[in-house]
């Protein structure tokens, strides 16, 4: 769904993606499996400070398994019911998001394909692909399995906690065409690695860089805290987030400065235009550079600093803009805009929220050494080098000693 063209396919893929996954009523339903890895998030960061005598945790690794886990549970079912399919797919996607950032140069030069065999970039997208098929297929297999030995599963509509692959096979099972797609085993597996892939990486990567913008930032961190801990008595739950403008404001211009997709999806014209002076012809290429128009200064105040303040304004009906109004600011693009826009912000939200406001509140951070800088050229206690692909995450694993936080 995500790189197809765009037409009936593309429109039916989709409509079954949000119905099932991605609607408000399908998002609650997976509200349960949210706090119970977050609440596993924060024993993995209580446990590895005990363990380690530096008390240093990689809150990088505990980042990305938390993000894997909350988009697994939901595609997959309740924990280990994919047959330790999650692990494994954590291993592979890096290999995975390098090579989608990556141009073949038979893509360029066409006639220049031997440069991909001799460079091994032909044989490391074979055997990347194959293991992700592997492990997918293992994944779907098991809950054909599952299925065979009589299980009940509900009929749309009724709340029977099927999980996203329940429902692809439900939908192929039934052997009717929607509007045309078949939903076969290649279009179920492709569907599947879409949400995975699409949910682990943008999760993970915004978190870690909020994280490191207000490392970098004590003053906007304190405030965040002290916003967090005077609305919050003991857990943070989803109930309390709508509590929380200033959370929502982090998150804001942490998506503005570091977007997940930094040049969105690629676009490309359906029939010849004119755009600015300039002759675009038909099924040429399109690439929006998110990360550009967030931090263009003719549009943004200071736009390369990092202040949350900003979307802490109202809107004109003086209510703060809410995430689902972004892609209608074209200066603001994190999630996209119009029918290639991303329909995953609603199940996206909750989880990056969730996890932040409780790591905030019940840790105070500093990097080892007592938050003294490490770059030589800027202030910043983080390293804020980026690794380029088709997303951007920090270069370097996120190292930062915890201190449990107890109220006074």
């Amino acid at each position: 769904m995500v790189f197809a063209p765009y037409g009936e396919r593309w429109r039916q893929l989709r409509r079954v993606c949000v119905a099932h996954l991605l609607s408000p009523r399908r998002v609650l339903g997976f509200r349960a499996a949210r706090e119970q890895e977050v609440a596993a998030l924060l024993d993995g960061v209580r446990a590895t400070a005990a363990e380690d005598g530096a008390a240093v945790v990689n809150l990088s690794e505990l980042l990305i398994a938390y993000s894997n886990a909350v988009i697994s549970r939901a595609t997959f079912g309740d924990a280990g019911g994919h047959g330790g399919g999650g692990a494994k797919l954590r291993k592979v996607f890096g290999e995975f998001e390098e090579l989608l950032g990556t141009v073949p140069m038979a893509e360029m030069v066409p006639w220049l394909w031997p440069v991909d065999v001799l460079t091994g970039l032909e044989r490391k997208a074979r055997r990347t692909a194959d293991e992700i098929d592997r492990l997918i297929e293992r994944i779907v297999a098991d809950h054909r399995r599952r299925r065979r030995c009589g299980t009940r599963r509900a009929r749309d509509g009724e709340d029977d906690g099927r999980d996203f692959v329940d429902v692809l096979l439900d939908l192929s099972e039934a052997g009717e065409e929607i509007d045309g797609v078949q939903l076969d085993t290649v279009t179920i597996k492709a569907t599947i690695l879409d949400m995975l892939v699409a949910g682990t990486d943008t999760t993970y990567t915004l978190l870690e860089w909020a994280m490191a913008e207000l490392l970098n930032h004590p003053a906007q961190m304190r405030k965040l805290q002290d916003e967090i801990r005077t609305a919050v008595g003991g857990i943070v739950t989803e109930d309390d987030l709508p509590r929380l403008p200033y959370l929502k404001a982090v998150i804001k211009e942490t998506l503005r400065l570091h977007p997940p997709g930094p040049l969105l999806l690629p676009r490309e014209t359906l029939e010849d235009t004119e755009l600015h002076g300039y002759h675009v012809p038909a099924r040429t290429r399109v690439v929006i550079n998110a990360w550009a128009i967030g931090r263009d200064p003719a549009t943004w105040e200071r736009a390369e600093e990092f202040m949350p303040e900003r979307f802490a304004a109202t809107d004109g009906d003086g209510e703060a803009a809410e995430y689902h109004k972004m892609g209608v600011d074209f200066r603001f693009l994190p999630f996209g805009a119009g029918r290639r826009g991303c329909p995953g912000v609603g199940f996206a939200v909750p989880s990056v929220e969730l996890a932040l406001a409780s790591l905030l509140h019940h840790f105070d951070w500093e990097v080892p050494g007592g938050g003294r800088a490490t770059r030589t050229k800027q202030t910043s206690v983080v390293d804020m080098s980026e690794a380029n692909g088709l997303s951007v995450r920090l270069k370097t694993a996120l190292l930062l000693v915890a201190k449990p936080w107890q109220p006074r």
